[in-house]
């Protein structure tokens, strides 16, 4: 099966401590992976990694079968942090214009904007269900729906790769499950591979296809179906203390904590 990304034997450390340890790991073509551990297990390291925002020490990364030192084809991967929890609300900008922006990459800033761009968005907006807001102003959206708007803003440069660092920060509890729908959507009906960071595996575990379970190592990758078998007590050694591991809800969700 064709990988989009291809991670192995990587370490990286910080000065003198270590932070990801002889990690290996294969992303498919067309996967949606959830990466949990801990705080301080390693995830937004390994993310950066993948992305080029830090300089490998030890390991290979492959990007669509491309060394990363010689992977050129950046707008093939979107990227959305955790924007929604520290974003400016009085930001002069309304979601049309925020999603536009992701094009300048792609156009070059002084590009003329075509109609064509203009339905570009408008084909992002509808993607994550935000068309309805598009006159809005970006600091008037809840948490939830800012995160919707910087998902489409990432998508309307049409990446194969979309990597999501923690992206329900700042999302209102009753509105998690329609935003995993929301990127589940986005796998299944759009074909992007999604690389998440999540805590909210348990909310999340029945729209997933694959996890991983990353603390400094990798202890666990496989199918959603295989870590729902898991014991308790072996995720718990993964996290370092016991956690409680409550499968998807449509209701009422789950957590892990």
């Amino acid at each position: 099966m064709e990988s989009t990304i291809e991670i192995n034997q990587l370490f990286y450390q910080y000065e003198k401590e270590l932070v990801l340890e002889n990690v290996s790991l294969s992303v498919p073509k067309g996967a949606f992976l959830a990466i949990v551990g801990p705080n301080g297990s390693g995830k937004s390291t390994l993310l950066k990694l993948i992305l080029g925002l830090l300089r490998m020490q030890t390991g290979q990364i492959y990007l669509f079968g491309q060394e990363i030192h010689k992977f050129k084809d950046w707008q093939k991967i979107g990227y959305v942090s955790q924007k929604a929890n520290s974003f400016n609300t009085g930001f002069p900008a309304t979601v049309f214009e925020v999603v536009a922006s992701g094009l300048t990459k792609k156009l070059g800033m002084f590009t003329f904007f075509k109609k064509e761009h203009a339905e570009k968005v408008l084909t992002a907006l509808d993607a994550v269900g935000m068309r309805p807001f598009k006159d809005r102003n970006i600091g008037e959206l809840s948490g939830g729906q800012q995160q919707r708007i910087f998902i489409a803003r990432a998508l309307i440069s049409e990446p194969e790769l979309l990597i999501l660092d923690e992206p329900t920060v700042g999302v209102d509890a009753g509105n998690v499950n329609a935003f995993y729908q929301m990127l589940s959507s986005l796998n299944k009906e759009h074909g992007i591979t999604l690389l998440l960071v999540t805590h909210d595996i348990g909310t999340i575990s029945d729209r997933v296809t694959q996890v991983a379970c990353l603390n400094k190592q990798l202890h666990f990758h496989g199918d959603v179906e295989e870590f729902q078998q898991l014991q308790r007590e072996d995720v718990s050694k993964v996290y370092g203390h016991e956690i409680h591991l409550l499968h998807h809800n449509h209701e009422h969700g789950g957590v892990l904590n």
